[in-house]
């Protein structure tokens, strides 16, 4: 057997599969679907504008939670250097990005120019951030 006739069976292949979802869906009664036209309602009337742009110059905190961990008073004045205090975060899980302590999203430590930064690896969606916010 050649490649073209490999080819050929295959495209016949694929055609009889493309038959056989086509009568299954025909069976099904299965319709195109009418949408609407999309609408851009990105613009912004100057009032809301000039409210937008009072609040974008608030400054905020922004920090980072690698975990938590709850230990008692007399454990805490226990502590010295050299204590290891077991946290409850799994190494390797993504770390908490907080701002003003709401999380907002999960990220992993990067350095750059000898600093360390976070690389954001999933943020919150604004719906699930407002209703944390209620």
């Amino acid at each position: 057997m050649s490649g073209d006739d490999d080819l050929d069976d295959w495209a016949a292949a694929m055609a009889e599969q493309a038959d056989e979802e086509a009568k299954a869906s025909s069976d099904k009664g299965a319709r195109v679907a009418e949408f609407d036209e999309l609408e851009d309602d990105n613009e912004i009337s100057p009032s809301e504008k000039r409210k937008l742009d009072t609040i974008l110059d608030i400054p905020v905190t922004i920090s980072m939670e690698v975990g938590r961990s709850n230990i008692s008073i007399r454990n805490l004045l226990q502590l010295n250097q050299g204590s290891v205090v077991e946290l409850e975060r799994v190494a390797g899980e993504p770390l908490d990005v907080l701002v003003n302590g709401t999380l907002i999203a999960h990220g992993e430590v990067v350095v750059v120019n000898d600093k360390f930064g976070i690389r954001l690896t999933d943020v919150i969606s604004q719906l699930e951030r407002i209703k944390k916010l209620r």
